[in-house]
């Protein structure tokens, strides 16, 4: 059971991404009401796409808790394409999109706030919800996904 503590920590994970996402939309803002709405943020986009991922890591957590032991060759084939999944979708979505949002976002707003998140914003986002989607993205892009392991292929 030395796995708990990281399952626990991938379900707050999810959760608190939930949450985010959640207090997001709740947010009346005029840039929700016109053609693509939340969707043409890839700062939302990308919210989407980690929870998404962590919601992944949290089924394939269940999984190998619930199919340890079993030997049933069928749970264990399915478990290993929710392995790989997981995998595929760190190394092609979230880690790389992960990485762009945030170092992206930083570098101009350190350079021109003005032209990434102009201070209009500060009237219908607050401070708070803004810096915890960028530094959730961050804290979990560059430190938690460095401990993920890759399963051997073949």
């Amino acid at each position: 059971m030395a796995l708990v503590p990281c399952q626990v920590l991938r379900v707050a994970i999810l959760l608190s991404y939930c949450s985010i996402l959640c207090n997001y939309k709740a947010i009346e803002m005029p840039s929700h009401q016109t053609y693509g709405g939340s969707w043409k943020f890839l700062t939302f986009i990308d919210l989407v796409i980690q929870a998404v991922f962590f919601g992944i890591c949290v089924l394939t957590d269940l999984s190998s808790l619930l199919t340890r032991g079993s030997g049933n060759q069928e749970q264990e084939r399915q478990l290993k394409k929710l392995i790989s999944l997981r995998d595929w979708m760190l190394a092609v979505l979230a880690f790389p999109v992960g990485v762009f949002v945030v170092a992206v976002f930083w570098i101009i707003y350190a350079y021109d706030r003005e032209m990434i998140y102009p201070k209009l914003l500060d009237n219908f986002i607050p401070g708070w919800l803004n810096h915890g989607m960028l530094w959730q993205l961050d804290s979990t892009t560059l430190g938690f996904y460095t401990e993920l392991q890759y399963d051997q292929l073949g």
